[in-house]
């Protein structure tokens, strides 16, 4: 007979249950099942027989260390339970939970209040957006006061924890009134009716703005059913779409080594055999696939039900699934959900002697695929294997698994702590790949991010440029692996990556070389980036009695902390701040030392921050970036049919492709240089007149790049006052033609001196740094040639005009900057190119040619000879009221004739050129 999972009552919900550990979370677990009928007996975690916690380990040690799962029902009330792990090293296998669950109980110690990992597990559940019931368990301890805890989760979670249960509702006007102060709605209502409805209630709770609180002792099976019946009176049955879709929260393995796919059918049906495809939710085309369901199971405790089908909302185990992973989306689902919480501790895995390193690798690999908090590192120069886990008690578990497992007895070296790196400021970096017949070249833009952020990828490099599909396959190669920094080799985070531009081959380029050039631009970069180590903080709560308060700031001081001022309440004084993880593991200890037992330190991770002590971390690692084969920074080029490497320090040089950005450190070391300033007014202009881009970055060319580019193509270029000696050393004369007069009559020197200063003056003044800016639209539209191309094909005009200034340039000498109109796409921040001998402007977005021209004029115009070629009249009087000189469309294209037939006479003999185009004073 087939057997179909679906909501076969009127309700049907899943439920986490999460606590700090030794709450009592797996207690009212068996409380929970025991009430509802689907346990015969309670078990008990000190009496090692807990219906949940069945593995050896958990029996063994009294904790839970995997999730599971159980059903029951409660009156019309369907529920799959989740019990998850409560102690801090397995909170990874919590948060994993979070992802499917309709409702979670939130289990609080009554005789401990809210304790540190309590605070961590109520920002998840913000987070994941789950709707929280809270558990008081332990009512029946000494000291275990319900007003004041009540305050406590009020004033330390939340305003809308408020009591539900027999006594609370005893009085329902004063219940209802209590409840209309959470939501405007509910206030709306209770004023309209005198009353609240259920439904509103529930409404309010799903939106996270109430959070019913019952008081108990699930050991004495206290508060249990009041709990059952807030759930199956306020809980709500989410819509599904009729699509099938699913979220894997867990990976696991049977007995007899099938791999388990666990996971919450989120729309539509799963079926047995029923193809399955993550398409939607895949970051490329290579990483889609499908496969069949082989079998659905439906688990409770050790045991499970095979079943041919599961509705939407059900939660069941799949087998025939092996490339899925945790937090994956299937069907219709377009996002993989990725985790909060991160590993602190790294360890390297001692083998016993004869062990097959590679095989060992292979089985932990298959241990990652399961525990999400551990991550399995292979460092191929070392041949070892590491693991970074969240604390010590799970290198305890993972030595026993793999034991029990792999019959294999394994060691783990000392932990250390799990640094990151990040970068101080914007840079550029460059990766070629191009051995004989392969070719990719990318430039990627690294700039700091905000902390906790981790990493963040964009691109603005058009399609013209590469095409779509090289894009996303260098976000697939960013994404794919954990990059390391350059200090420590630890992982980076904190970073914006952009893709600026790249190139491919038309016959050459093939998937893997966009790989190795992306690694590399990556790599490149971070060398050459001021790069930043990065330690783990926790954010602390410190109780201590008052008299013992001067102790505990003297131990924060000392451990490199920082703390508000106190606050104290009562007998007892309460710090909070933060500090390094590597100062504060253990500090417990101390606490209860030397306050005999009645302080208090609630620690959570708060984030990474700089190392307080970065030097001696580096010194002790003793990371050689360069001398990592496994990250090269270096690049590969062509020439002559063989490839060969290039230094990263020299990438730039070999690069195919124009790197038009420039670092701000750059930028400050030539601000002392005026001709690099008045270019850096042109870049400025073009990019919103304050030499910074959208992105916040500089983007110009500095004058040293723009000589070094003009020395390789023509030459170097005249040194200072050649024409002067040049003229004097050929006409035997001084400057300006005159000889020096024979006779040394006192005027005719005075009037000699007088002209020689004179025509050193003139000479000084020529040899100013030459600009010609021509604004390109407007020329366009003023020759007759060019407007009517461009009447076919703007770009076709554009083009020529192009190759018309380069020829013009290479006569004239001049910076030639030709100007266009924003015209590429919305949003443009504005850009400069180097196309041959001139540049190119793209002026942002909104801002005209003549904006630009002005903009440029104005910095530039007293200190350089300037020239503007152009039509507009206004323009005309701002750029002479600025020190330049306009050259109209009709003069510039008559300079362009002469210079043409003065450069064709050249190259035909006929005449020697030797004195550089005049413009006729007429045409200005």
């Amino acid at each position: 007979m087939d057997i179909t999972i679906n909501t076969s009552r009127d309700k049907h919900i899943c439920v986490g249950i999460l606590a700090h550990v030794d709450a009592g979370k797996t207690t009212l677990s068996e409380a929970l099942l025991y009430t509802a009928g689907a346990l015969r007996k309670l078990g008990r975690v000190d009496h090692k027989d807990a219906f949940l916690d069945n593995f050896s380990l958990e029996r063994e040690r009294g904790i839970t260390i995997f999730s599971k799962q159980a059903n029951f029902a409660w009156k019309n009330l369907e529920i799959a339970l989740l019990d998850t792990p409560g102690h801090v090293d397995f909170s990874a296998e919590m948060e994993r939970t979070l992802q499917v669950l309709d409702y979670c109980i939130l289990v609080i110690s009554g005789a401990d209040g809210v304790q540190g990992h309590t605070a961590t597990l109520w920002k998840l559940l913000k987070k994941y957006g789950v709707p929280t019931f809270l558990f008081v368990n332990k009512m029946d301890q000494p000291g275990a006061d319900k007003a004041t805890l009540l305050a406590e989760l009020q004033s330390k979670l939340s305003s809308g924890c408020l009591e539900f249960g027999d006594d609370a509702e005893a009085s329902e006007e004063l219940f209802f009134e209590e409840l209309s102060m959470c939501s405007e709605e509910l206030v709306e209502e209770y004023l309209e009716t005198g009353g609240l409805k259920d439904s509103s209630v529930a409404e309010a709770i799903v939106q996270r703005k109430l959070f019913p609180c019952y008081f108990g002792s699930a050991l004495r099976l206290e508060g249990v059913e009041e709990l059952l019946d807030g759930l199956c009176r306020y809980a709500k049955v989410r819509e599904y779409p009729s699509e099938f879709g699913a979220r894997v929260y867990k990976i696991s393995r049977d007995k007899a080594g099938n791999r388990l796919t666990h996971l919450k059918v989120t729309g539509g049906v799963l079926r047995v055999k029923m193809a399955v495809t993550n398409e939607n939710s895949a970051t490329s085309p290579e990483e889609c696939w499908e496969e069949k369901a082989d079998a659905i199971r439906i688990y409770d405790g050790a045991g499970f039900q095979a079943v041919n089908s599961v509705s939407a909302g059900g939660v069941c185990a799949v087998t025939g699934l092996s490339r899925t992973f945790v937090g994956q989306g299937l069907g219709y689902e377009k996002k993989n959900a990725v985790p909060v919480l991160i590993p602190l501790l790294t360890y390297r895995l001692i083998l016993p002697e004869g062990a097959d390193v590679v095989k060992v690798l292979g089985q932990m690999r298959s241990l990652e695929e399961e525990a999400p908090e551990l991550h399995v590192v292979w460092r191929e120069s070392l041949r070892e294997i590491h693991v970074q886990v969240m604390g010590e008690v799970q290198t305890e578990i993972l030595r026993s698994l793999i034991r029990e497992r792999f019959d294999l007895e394994v060691d783990f070296s000392d932990g250390k702590l799990l640094y990151k790196e990040t970068i101080a400021a914007p840079v550029v970096g460059i990766g070629h790949f191009e051995p004989l017949r392969h070719y990719a070249e990318v430039h990627l833009l690294l700039e700091p991010g905000e902390p906790g952020s981790g990493l963040t990828f964009a691109s603005v490099c058009s399609e013209d440029e590469l095409d779509k599909n090289w894009q996303r396959l260098i976000f697939t190669h960013l994404e794919e692996k954990t990059h390391l920094g350059v200090l420590t080799g630890s992982p980076i985070t904190d970073m914006k990556i952009t893709l600026l531009t790249g190139r491919a081959h038309q016959k050459h380029t093939e998937g893997g070389d966009f790989r190795q050039a992306t690694y590399r631009a990556l790599r490149q970069g971070l060398m050459q980036a001021e790069s930043i180590l990065l330690e783990p903080v926790f954010s602390f709560s410190l109780e201590v009695p008052t008299e013992q308060l001067g102790r505990a700031m003297s131990d924060i001081q000392r451990m490199c902390g920082s703390f508000d001022p106190p606050v104290t309440e009562g007998n007892l004084s309460i710090l909070t701040g933060s500090a390094p993880v590597a100062t504060m593991r253990g500090y417990q200890r101390e606490v209860n030392a030397f306050t005999r037992g009645l302080g208090r330190l609630s620690c959570i991770l708060k984030g990474y921050e700089p190392c307080h002590n970065a030097e001696e971390i580096i010194r002790e690692t003793g990371y050689d970036a360069e001398r990592d084969l496994e990250n090269p920074s270096s690049s590969v080029f062509c020439a002559h049919g063989a490839g060969f490497v290039v230094n990263w320090r020299e990438v730039p040089d070999y690069a195919h492709l124009e790197n038009s950005w420039s670092s701000a450190e750059n930028a400050e070391k030539e601000n002392s240089d005026e001709a690099g300033m008045a270019f850096r007014a042109v870049q400025a202009a073009a990019v919103g007149g304050n030499s910074q881009t959208g992105s916040g970055r500089n983007d110009y060319i500095t004058q040293e790049e723009i000589e070094e580019i003009f020395q390789r193509t023509y030459g170097k270029s005249v040194q200072e006052y050649a024409p002067y000696r040049h003229h004097q050393q050929n006409t035997g004369s001084t400057a300006g033609g005159q000889e020096k007069p024979a006779e040394k009559d006192a005027v005719s020197e005075k009037n000699w001196n007088s002209g020689q200063a004179s025509a050193k003056e003139r000479y000084a003044s020529d040899l100013r740094e030459k600009y010609f800016l021509v604004d390109g639209y407007n020329i366009i539209f003023a020759w007759e040639d060019l407007r009517s191309l461009a009447e076919i094909n703007i770009d076709s005009a554009r083009d020529r005009l192009m190759d018309i200034c380069c020829n013009y340039q290479g006569y004239d000498g001049a910076t030639l900057i030709l100007v266009f109109d924003a015209y590429k796409v919305k949003g443009n921040p504005g850009s400069v190119q180097k196309y041959h001998n001139i540049y190119v402007v793209y002026t942002r977005e909104a801002e005209t040619a003549d904006q630009y021209i002005e903009k440029t004029v104005h910095k530039i115009g007293r200190k350089h000879h300037v020239t503007v070629a152009t039509s507009d009249a206004l323009e005309q009087m701002i750029i002479w009221g600025d020190g330049a000189v306009r050259l109209s469309a009709g003069g510039f294209r008559e300079a362009v004739r002469e210079a043409e037939q003065r450069m064709r006479e050249e190259y035909k003999g006929d005449k020697k050129l030797s004195h550089k185009i005049c413009i006729p004073e007429s045409k200005k």
